[in-house]
């Protein structure tokens, strides 16, 4: 018909609703706030990353350098000749390794009997165990420190190992009994037509099927573990019994070498104390994040 106007294939593809370019840019303003934060909150690490290959001089000039002059390498393994550093690192490797182990060990065990077992006060004493994430560590820091002082352990590291191996913590029976209880229990009386004990159910049938909530309860107990720094101040005197969150307080309580800061030391200690806890949530990240959303999901 003449006059009338056409349009092109081509041209209908390109229109655009309203609605998506809003979502476009709503799109992008979430992006660009989330790469701002991002920034905001890794600038620390970077700062100290940074600070820990300075010369004394440049970490009091003014204004502050963000980049040193010339890398300075050195202060990495001046850290281990000045402190026994290693010593430390072995220490808090030895105390997180068993203490996660028995976190993980203990608190799946008891979540599996509050999530599979039907008994009198399971409830009552599933709320009290939850209660006790109401206690601060403060109210029962005296009490534990007098038990140990008993039981001869100060100036060990029994105290910082040996409570994880009874009950592993209430968040971590939480959170596992929260997982378990969407695992169906089809499962369970699959196993016990073929035989198999409740135990055996629990390592063999459930453990597997719960590697995510398990995973999670490593990461943080791994986290919690590597950087506490209560217990081992309270507990521990020889320097050659301090973990790495304790050691680092070395560098801010020794006197300045031969007149000249060590604030770079202290930087580099820093750097290299948190830097396994960066490495192991970034590669359990998926199984970190698996297991707190899968733990939401039957209560």
């Amino acid at each position: 018909m003449a006059g009338r106007l056409e349009i092109a294939p081509e041209a209908r593809l390109s229109v655009r609703s309203p609605s998506t370019a809003f979502a476009q840019i709503e799109s992008g303003i979430f992006y660009a706030i989330v790469l701002i934060l991002s920034v905001l909150f890794a600038f620390p690490f970077f700062w100290t990353l940074m600070t820990s290959l300075k010369q004394p001089w440049e970490i009091f000039a003014f204004p502050p350098p963000i980049f040193p002059a010339i890398p300075q390498f050195v202060n990495y393994p001046t850290v281990f000749a000045l402190s026994p550093f290693f010593r430390w690192i072995v220490n808090t490797v030895f105390v997180v390794a068993i203490s996660t182990i028995g976190a993980l060990l203990s608190s799946s065990f008891v979540a599996y009997s509050f999530a599979r077992f039907r008994y009198r006060g399971r409830n009552l004493i599933f709320l009290l165990t939850l209660g006790t994430m109401m206690l601060p560590a403060q109210v029962t820091l005296i009490p534990q420190f007098i038990l140990f002082h008993a039981f001869g352990w100060v100036n060990t590291l029994y105290p910082l190992w040996v409570p994880a191996w009874f009950g592993g913590g209430a968040f971590n029976i939480f959170l596992l009994r929260q997982f378990m209880l969407s695992v169906p229990t089809e499962l369970d009386e699959a196993a016990k037509i073929d035989g198999a004990s409740p135990i055996h159910i629990w390592w063999a049938v459930i453990m597997p099927l719960c590697k995510a909530a398990l995973a999670t309860v490593a990461v943080l107990s791994f986290i919690n573990g590597w950087n506490d720094f209560i217990d081992p101040l309270i507990y521990l005197n020889s320097p050659n019994r301090f973990t790495l969150a304790l050691g680092l307080t070395f560098f801010q309580n020794t006197p300045e070498t031969a007149g000249m800061p060590i604030e770079q030391l202290l930087m580099a200690a820093s750097v290299m104390t948190i830097l396994p806890c960066v490495i192991l949530f970034l590669a359990a990240q998926r199984y970190f994040v698996e297991g707190i959303v899968m733990s939401g999901i039957k209560g």
